[in-house]
Order: structure tokens, then C-alpha cells, then sequence
């Protein structure tokens, strides 16, 4: 019976991820739980979304979308380690905060120049940061996730970075998750490169389809940078 139910979890796995995912995260989860969490595959598509300030979404009394400084009492409460919080603000990361009737409801930060790669070693560079911004960590408290505070939250980047020039908004996503991937698709991303890292404890091999393509790290001192193009122009999707 165990051998038929991982037949069809792998089964599972290449029809929502493709095969050769569906190995690869399958690899991930054996390497993680043989090395206490030490070692891991990971996977990630680099991908540019094109700015587009469209129509304003229907204004609400009870909803608001602000950008947040360091200081601003609400910071208290994100759902993040406070310390990793104070990192984001002290590299000049901007984040954008909703709210729902005066309650923290989500969050959504954009980084310019560089983006440091939180899961695994990584630098991320964008080539143009006049036209080009990197987004991350775009999160939604659960019982708001029904609403509308996740286009909110878009809606009111989109608009902020198509006022400053901004064309594209980069970000990477891993190759595990089918969700993202899937909601990507829909704001029109185009896929800029891809990459495997490879960790086991201090030491990671990375194979990027960009510059450098391989890379060793013996530790943190170590740090593969990728330098990111966005699209020329945008391709109907």
C-alpha cells in the first residue's frame, strides 16, 4: 500500500509541477529530512511583470494601502522575525502595508538596485533600476486572503512605480509552487532565466541560465550574483 500511495503522489507531483519538478521537489523533501534540514534543492524561475497602472479598483472606507516607514507603530506586528524586518529597512527596501478597518491585513516590499536572496545565497541585480524594481515577500493575513487586499496591494504598486518611470517588477519563484507560478501567469510575466542551488550545510553549487551559470560557495562570504535584464518591450502573454 505504501508503494502504490507514493506512486500516485508522484503521480500527483508531475501533473501539478512536471516531471522533472516533481522529482526535484521530491529530492528537496528526501534531502531535508535526511540532513535534519542541512541540505535542500531548490528551484526558481526569474520572471519580469510588466508595470501597468490601470483602472482604481473601487474605493473603500474600510481598506488602505500606505507605504511604511521603519518607525511606524504597525511594524510591530508584521508577521516576520523583527530582525530580518530592521535588515529590509536599514538596505532601503520600501514596503507597502494594507490595512482593513484599521487592522494589519498584508504586506508587499520592493527592493531597488539589489535584491538578496533570503532561502538560499544569492544576489539579484537589476541591470536598469531606472525602469526596473524587485518585488517580494507578498503576503495577505488568511482572513483576508477572500477579499480584495492582495489586488489592492498590487494595484497601488503599480500605480506608485508607473508614476516613477518604472516599466518592470522582477521577482523569483519557486519552481515547487504551482499556486504562484499560476497567479504569475495571469499578470502577464515573462520568464527571464532560471536556477538550482544545491545546499549542504555551509556549501552551495548553483547553476543559474545566466551569468555565472556555475557557482561554489564554501560560506556566506560566497555570494553568487546574477545581473537581471528585463524584456525590451512587452509581449502579449
Amino acid at each position: 500500500m505504501a508503494i502504490i500511495a507514493q506512486a500516485r503522489k508522484i503521480s500527483r507531483l508531475a501533473t501539478q509541477l512536471g516531471s522533472v519538478n516533481g522529482m526535484l521537489y521530491l529530492l528537496n523533501q528526501a534531502l531535508a529530512r535526511l540532513s535534519g534540514g542541512r541540505a535542500g534543492l531548490y528551484k526558481y524561475y526569474f520572471v519580469a511583470q510588466p508595470i501597468v497602472a490601470g483602472k482604481p479598483l473601487p474605493a473603500s472606507a474600510s481598506a488602505a494601502i500606505q507605504l511604511t516607514a521603519h518607525d511606524d507603530p504597525i511594524v510591530a506586528i508584521f508577521s516576520r522575525p523583527a530582525a530580518i524586518i530592521r535588515e529590509r529597512f536599514a538596505r532601503g527596501a520600501q514596503c507597502l502595508t494594507a490595512t482593513v478597518k484599521g487592522r494589519f491585513a498584508g504586506f508587499l516590499w520592493l527592493a531597488h538596485n539589489f535584491y538578496l536572496e533570503d532561502e538560499v545565497r544569492g544576489r539579484y541585480v537589476l541591470a536598469d533600476p531606472a525602469r526596473q524594481v524587485w518585488d517580494y515577500d507578498v503576503y495577505v493575513e488568511p482572513e483576508f486572503r477572500l477579499g480584495r487586499t492582495f489586488a489592492r496591494l498590487w494595484q497601488a504598486a503599480n500605480q506608485r512605480l508607473a508614476a516613477d518611470g518604472i516599466e518592470w517588477s522582477l521577482s523569483r519563484i519557486s519552481a515547487f509552487n504551482p499556486d504562484s507560478l499560476a497567479s504569475h501567469q495571469r499578470l502577464g510575466i515573462q520568464h527571464l532565466a532560471s536556477g538550482i542551488f544545491w545546499v549542504v550545510g555551509d556549501y552551495q553549487f548553483s547553476l543559474v541560465t545566466r551569468a555565472p551559470y556555475l557557482h561554489f560557495s564554501n560560506g556566506p562570504q560566497r555570494v553568487p550574483e546574477i545581473l537581471l535584464h528585463a524584456p525590451t518591450k512587452y509581449r502579449a502573454s
